[in-house]
């Protein structure tokens, strides 16, 4: 926020900060205070900066009504809200915000020194780790501090919230200095940007993973690598619960382990269980969109809660326009995009992000809405 409020970018930017004594703003920054209105600061690069004392509902109604045509973007900074959903909620369900302002996305900094202990931190049942939350819900990951770690734990870090969430982009900062660019104008609740985020161009998200890593779940299996952080779907893995192999050699050579930068033929590292997970699925062919409003309506009224965020592009039987949607908790919508393209295949992709998916029945209950699919095919 501090780079945000004291940057010379000539963007008119609303910062509201849920405390406003916690950021450290330079008196000489300050250009003009309105004692009338002793919430908002009028700073010497054009930015007004907020403090929520009452409802956020309110702040934002007024900052609409009275700084009409003074400001091009607000940021809403939560600290002390561990969770950003309420917040997303608010635009969505708020009939005064709905006409006036727009959820342009979620950004998370992430401290790339400590974010491994937190990610790592077990709660007890029933509750879910903030920081997996956190990383979860959005749109922008900042991997702030790389400075003080090495460029494997980096990697490592990044390879561990690309398993939480693989929707969002990553860009690496020191001291938290990011191009605004990344964090402005995202377009990460715009239906017609689904498809870019669904299906990604490959250079979109920059990622390191080893191929020789080895993880064995007590069985092995000849498939397509689904770990997000592979940019080689096409190998298989074997799986453990107990330990993950990280630097065996190939042709006698030793490799550097990416999670603790030992060298060494073979070594074991404690694995945690991330209890919040993004699942991808994809299908050729068109489905049938009563059987998928059945099933995506099954899921949202029994694992609403679970289900963080979700985004789709559907091919429908007897529709000429592929179907775009998302979603947040129990907040859902869709609507039909661009039209099929001559010789294009009809395939529909999906991606959950949320706590304790299981990816087989997500998977069963995709592929019975497929048309022709057996009655009965997705049932438990």
């Amino acid at each position: 926020m501090n780079h945000i409020l004291k940057g010379d970018h000539g963007k008119r930017i609303v910062v509201i900060e849920n405390e406003f004594g916690e950021i450290d703003i330079d008196s000489d920054l300050v250009a003009f205070q309105d004692n009338g209105e002793e919430d908002i600061m009028l700073l010497n690069n054009g930015c007004l900066c907020c403090t929520v004392r009452g409802d956020l509902v309110d702040m934002l109604g007024k900052l609409v009504t009275e700084r009409k045509g003074q400001f091009d973007h607000i940021l809403i900074e939560t600290t002390g809200l561990a969770n950003p959903a309420p917040i997303i909620q608010t635009f969505y369900l708020e009939p005064e915000l709905l006409d006036t302002l727009r959820l342009d996305g979620v950004v998370t900094l992430v401290d790339s020194k400590h974010a491994m202990m937190h990610l790592d931190e077990e709660k007890p049942e029933g509750v879910v780790n903030e920081a997996q939350e956190q990383v979860a819900f959005a749109d922008r990951l900042v991997m702030n501090k790389t400075d003080l770690v090495s460029d494997a734990e980096i990697r490592t870090v990044e390879n561990r919230v690309r398993a939480i969430n693989n929707l969002a982009s990553i860009q690496r900062a020191k001291q938290a200095e990011v191009d605004l660019d990344f964090v402005l104008g995202i377009g990460g609740f715009d239906l017609d940007r689904v498809q870019d985020v669904v299906d990604p161009e490959p250079e979109a998200h920059s990622h390191s993973h080893s191929h020789a890593a080895k993880e064995d779940h007590g069985h092995s299996h000849d498939s397509k690598c689904e770990d997000p952080a592979c940019d080689d779907p096409s190998h298989s893995h074997s799986h453990s619960h107990a330990s993950t192999d990280h630097g065996h050699s190939h042709d006698g050579e030793e490799t550097e382990c990416e999670v603790c930068g030992e060298h060494g033929h073979s070594h074991s590292h404690h694995v945690h269980d991330d209890t919040v997970s993004s699942v991808s699925l994809a299908m050729d062919g068109e489905v049938d969109l009563d059987l998928v409003n059945d099933w995506l309506g099954m899921l949202l009224n029994d694992r609403w809660q679970d289900l963080y965020r979700m985004k789709g592009v559907l091919a429908i039987e007897g529709c000429d326009d592929r179907y775009v949607f998302q979603g947040v908790h129990a907040l859902f919508e869709g609507m039909p995009d661009r039209a099929w393209e001559d010789g294009e295949a009809r395939s529909s992709k999906l991606v959950f992000i949320g706590k304790e998916l299981d990816r087989e029945e997500l998977e069963a209950g995709f592929k019975a809405c497929a048309v022709g699919a057996p009655a009965g095919a997705g049932a438990a």
